[in-house]
């Protein structure tokens, strides 16, 4: 059992830019039968189609990619700075090579068609709306490119928050 409480994401106090490039998240896709996680510090969160979403970027060579394809939803997960390690060493390793939850200790907890971890404070489980690839000849500033050295552009996910849960 775990103690998340559902809140209505408008009453969220968390600052956005924050709790993304500062806290990092844990984005994850998949259900009980397999998922991946990934750390993520780019990404955001808004308005869009009269919906909250959230913005996700995940390039096609991570592991959470296929998930992320295969499946209609994933979760943000904000553990936390307590848990700067597991944030770290999930951005590190491979799912294909390693597996984050033993290695990490993180307690998934699956609801529904999504998992997301216990030791979060707070959890988006987001529905895919729209997928977009990144394409470089949109590049409007020039330095972007540098984020860019081996053209392993990402995807764009928007995805409606259909949850918001707290601890």
């Amino acid at each position: 059992m775990t103690d998340f409480i559902s809140i209505d994401p408008k009453t969220l106090k968390d600052n956005v830019f924050s709790i993304t490039d500062d806290e990092w998240m844990l984005v994850t896709a998949g259900d009980r039968t397999g998922f991946n996680t990934m750390t993520a510090s780019w990404g955001g969160l808004g308005i869009l189609w009269f919906k909250n979403v959230s913005f996700i970027f995940v390039r096609p060579g991570r592991y959470t990619y296929e998930f992320m394809e295969k499946h209609d939803t994933y979760t943000l997960s904000f553990l936390g700075d307590e848990h700067r390690d597991i944030l770290t060493y999930c951005g590190k390793m491979s799912g294909r090579n390693v597996d984050k939850v033993k290695e990490t200790g993180l307690t998934p907890v699956f609801d529904k068609n999504s998992v997301y971890f216990n030791q979060s404070r707070m959890v988006m489980v987001c529905r895919k709306l729209y997928h977009q690839d990144i394409d470089p000849k949109n590049f409007l500033d020039p330095a972007i490119h540098d984020a860019y050295p081996n053209k392993d552009y990402h995807r764009m996910y928007v995805g409606e928050i259909t949850d918001l849960l707290m601890k």
